[in-house]
C-alpha cells in the first residue's frame, strides 16, 4: 500500500513539474556586507545572475538585501522589496518556445511563507525590444517597489537578421 502511495505521489509531483513555468537558476556573483552583527549574520547585499531559460542570449542580474541576525540565521526573516535588476543581451538572440507576456523568468522565496520575488518578461513589439520587471509580492498584499530593465534585440556576430520577439511572446 505504501508504494502505490509513494508512487501517487511522485505521480502528482511529476504533473507538478510539468505544469510549472520553466525557471531559470541563479548565480551567486558577489555579496557585500551592510550592516555588521557581532554574533550572527551580517546584513548583506547579494548580487546574482539569471540567464532566461526560454530566450538564449540574454542574461539578467539583480541584487537583492538579504537579512542576517538571529531571523535571517535560522532563514525566517522577511526580506525587503528592494530590488534592482538589469538585463543584457550578451549573443545572438533564440527563442525556445512561446510564450506569453508577463511569463515568469525566475521566481523566490522572500519570507518563510508569503513574500515571493518574480522576474517577468515581455516584449515591446513596436520597438522589437525584451522587457524584464522584478517585483515582490506577497499573499495579501504585494509591494509597488520594482525595477525594469530593456534588452533591445540587436544583430549578433553578424549572423542574418533578429529575431523578432512578437513572433515569439504574445
Amino acid at each position: 500500500m505504501k508504494a502505490i502511495a509513494s508512487a501517487a505521489l511522485a505521480g502528482m509531483l511529476g504533473l507538478a513539474a510539468l505544469a510549472a513555468p520553466a525557471s531559470a537558476q541563479e548565480d551567486l556573483i558577489f555579496k557585500k556586507s551592510t550592516v555588521w552583527k557581532m554574533l550572527t549574520p551580517d546584513h548583506k547585499l547579494a548580487v546574482y545572475g539569471v540567464d532566461d531559460p526560454v530566450v538564449e542570449g540574454v542574461a539578467c542580474h539583480y541584487t537583492i538585501p538579504e537579512k542576517g541576525g538571529v531571523a535571517g540565521m535560522f532563514g525566517v526573516a522577511e526580506e525587503v522589496s528592494e530590488i534592482s535588476l538589469a538585463c543584457r543581451q550578451i549573443g545572438q538572440i533564440r527563442f525556445k518556445e512561446k510564450s506569453e507576456q508577463g511569463d515568469v523568468v525566475f521566481r523566490e522565496r522572500r519570507s518563510l511563507i508569503w513574500k515571493k520575488m518574480q522576474i517577468v518578461r515581455g516584449c515591446d513589439t513596436k520597438r522589437n525590444v525584451l522587457i524584464y520587471m522584478v517585483y515582490s509580492d506577497k499573499l495579501i498584499e504585494g509591494s509597488p517597489q520594482n525595477s525594469t530593465s530593456t534588452v533591445p534585440i540587436m544583430p549578433w556576430g553578424g549572423v542574418g537578421e533578429p529575431a523578432k520577439c512578437a513572433d515569439w511572446i504574445k
